[in-house]
This record gives C-alpha cells, structure tokens and sequence, in this order.
C-alpha cells in the first residue's frame, strides 16, 4: 500500500501550515506539538496515505475538539479543579468507547478541518492505533461549527458520534436527526466540559466519503509550512511569500491597537484592531472573530467574509497568530487566502458565508477582487 512517513520535520511543516490555514482557529500550536510528541514518544509512526489508495470498505472516522478558545474565569476553574482527571488524553477515551460501541477496528483517521491542534489530534488517534492519515479534510481550513463541512455539504449524517471529556465521562449520541442538531448537541456537552470536549463522528467505510471531503489538503498544508519555514530560514518577507503560495495577497500591516475576546454559547467571541503603518497609515483593518477570523473591514467598509480566508502572522516573531493570543503593539500582517471552491455553491454559502454573519450582502470573492478576475 502506497503511503508517505512523515518525519518530524514533515509534521512540523504541516502544522505550521494548518495553523496559518486556521485563520486564527483550529487549536493552540503548542497542543498540536504536545500531541506529535507523545506519539513519537510511545513509538508510533505517522503514516499519510492519499484516499484513492483507501480500499472501499476501510472504516475511517473523524476526531476533534470542540468548545472555546478563550480562557475560563477563576469560578469556572475552581468548579472544575473539583472533577477528577482521566489520567489519559481524551480524545483516546472517546476513539477506545468508539471501538467497543461499533464493534469495529479503524483504518484511519480524517482531520476535521484544518488547525494547529486539531490536525495534530486526528493525526495522534491514526498513530496510536497504528492507522493512517488520510490525505484530506471536509474544511480546507477550520471553521467554528460541524455544519461548517462538506460532510454537511452532501448530507452525510454525523451520527453516531462519541464525546469525551478530561474528567472520564464519555457520551454516545445516537439517533441524532442532522448536522444543525449534532452542532447543538456537540456544544452543549462542551460547555459542561470547560469548554473543551473531544469527539468523533462520520465513522463509517470510506467508499462513503468519496467526492464528499476535499482531498489533498494536509500535502497543502505541507507544502505552505515548507515555504513559509524557508522564508523564515533566509529572511525573506514571510507574509508575502505565504500570500504568494496560498495564491492570496497581503492585504494589510499594521501594529494591534486593541482587542477584546469572551466566551459565548460555547465560542470564543471578539474582535481585533489593527492601526496601519507604512504604506497602510491612516487606516484601520478591524477583524470579527467567532473562534476563527471571519470577517474583515478596512476603516469601517467590509473587505472580507468568510468562506475566504483571513490569516494574521506575528510579524515580529515570524509566527501565525491564533485567538486569542494578541498583544497591543504587535506587528501584524494579515494574509488573504482564496476560500475552498466547495463552499462557494449555494448551499456552502448560505452554510458559511455573509448569511451566517447575519449580513445582507452577497458574498464575492476577495482574492478576485484584488487581482481584478
């Protein structure tokens, strides 16, 4: 069977990728690493295989973690350090309860969406079940809710999914009617689960998720974090470099002037300002997040929505920013990358696009209008 190992530096690269993939989403780098690590360190391999070389009837499911990005209050702490821990990471909770609930053994995994973390999390259950990764994502980027996927897209039904907390507790959600009840469903629980609760869903044979997910995108992935890990090698001007692999542009620099994020409903909600400098002086690029960057304005007029992508790089350390991690006076660029064309029909709009920031204005296409297509 024709697969790819990945080495540390491979998945260092993909990563970084995915974090800048994330527009601001997608979980904490570090994590991401944390996870890599225990898996080398248990002496697993991490094996990417292309899905046309996954046989029909391998059963292949979904992991993640769901909940906010923000940090907890000190009550919330309090209540919660009162919870015993699991002992265990449990995203592997939630994949053995998998297992014993399905009867069934598992190929391999498929990320979720694009992230710092979340990839690293899919990437960790394929490696701790001696699985493969499998070269494909239902996002092509990360995205704040379930329905936000081409599983949604071509109505695959999540169901059965298996949630499972730090503290042990797991939860088997059948019979769930579509993706807008398991979104509810999936959030609750993580509200209940400081605001971080890890689940599985879509485990079915792969011949089921064909011409449904978007294939290719880890090795995308990989390919942006190489270019963008060059350009910081020699110096280069890594927002442009990033904006030229990801046929974008870079649309705005400028130094964080405020922000503010909270926790809502199971979200990290918020905004960033960032105040123009150089040849951007004088304007204001002000940025709306719901756990990811989703839609931008350039001195109050919108120049952005999703599906495309925002993306903010730390200028000053060469670093892809995620929420909420801004300081006031951060030198930032802020990259626009093209959004992924299946979210670009009707249904993927409406799913993902200005409607669901309650906008009236139709969607078009930034990177379109910057190069005048």
């Amino acid at each position: 069977m024709k697969f790819k190992n990945l080495t540390k530096e491979d998945l260092s690269d993909i990563l970084y990728g995915c974090t800048i993939l994330g527009t601001g989403g997608g979980g904490d780098l570090d994590e991401g690493f944390h996870y890599i690590n225990k898996a080398f360190e248990a002496g697993k391999e991490f094996k990417l295989i292309d899905f046309d070389h996954v046989p029909d009837d391998a059963n292949i499911c979904t992991p993640y973690m769901l909940g906010a990005i923000s940090e907890l209050s000190a009550q919330e702490e309090l209540e919660y350090s009162e919870l015993p821990q699991s002992g265990e990471p449990s995203i592997m909770t939630a994949f053995r309860r998998l297992e014993e609930f399905t009867g069934d053994s598992y190929f391999g995994t498929i990320c979720c969406e694009l992230g710092g973390a979340n990839t690293a999390i899919s990437f960790y259950v394929a490696a701790m079940s001696n699985g493969y990764i499998i070269d494909a994502d239902p996002a092509g980027r990360a995205v704040p809710e379930i329905t936000h996927s081409t599983y949604y897209l071509n109505n695959l039904p999540a169901a059965p999914i298996v949630a499972a907390n730090e503290f042990g507790e797991c939860f088997v959600c059948e019979n769930v009617k579509d993706d807008m009840r398991a979104e509810r469903l999936v959030r609750a629980l993580a509200k209940v689960s400081r605001n971080d609760i890890a689940a599985i869903d879509h485990a079915t044979e792969a011949k089921n998720l064909r011409g449904a997910v978007i294939q290719g995108t880890i090795s995308t992935a990989l390919e942006l974090g190489k270019a963008y890990r060059l350009a910081k090698e020699n110096g280069d001007d890594i927002a442009q470099v990033i904006a030229e692999k990801g046929d974008g542009y870079v649309a705005f620099r400028g130094k964080t002037q405020s922000f503010n994020f909270e926790t809502k409903d199971g979200f990290t909600l918020g905004y960033i300002e960032i105040k123009g400098v150089n040849n951007f002086d004088g304007d204001i690029y002000s940025i709306d997040v719901k756990n990811e960057n989703m839609l931008a304005r350039k001195s109050g007029v919108i120049d952005v929505t999703i599906p495309d992508l925002i993306c903010c790089i730390d200028l000053d350390k060469g670093e892809p920013i995620t929420n909420p991690n801004h300081l006031v006076g951060m030198n930032v660029a802020v990259i626009i990358l093209p959004a992924p064309k299946e979210f670009l029909t009707e249904k993927g709009l409406k799913a993902f696009g200005p409607e669901y920031l309650g906008l009236a204005d139709e969607y078009f296409s930034a990177v379109d209008k910057h190069f005048n297509r």
